[in-house]
């Protein structure tokens, strides 16, 4: 079964170019940007594939304020 297992990798395109051996090395980590005030620099995203509410909501948008990690949620069509 081993045998098997790394013939088939060997022949896998997708496995080949996910093995650590054929990709970049990572770069040097960079800090992050760290605000001077509240809400002055935000972060946003959505959550989706919700069920949908009795108002017809399916969606939530999250802002969250990167200084105080105050985050905000508000329920959407």
């Amino acid at each position: 079964m081993k045998k098997q297992i790394s013939e088939f990798v060997y022949a896998c395109l997708v496995c080949q170019k996910s093995k650590i051996e054929h990709q970049k090395p990572s770069g040097l980590l960079q800090p992050l940007f760290v605000p001077e005030w509240k809400w002055d620099n935000i972060s946003m995203d959505f959550v989706g594939g919700l069920p949908r509410t009795v108002k017809g909501n399916e969606v939530i948008w999250v802002i969250v304020d990167r200084l105080t990690k105050s985050a905000h949620f508000i329920a959407i069509k």
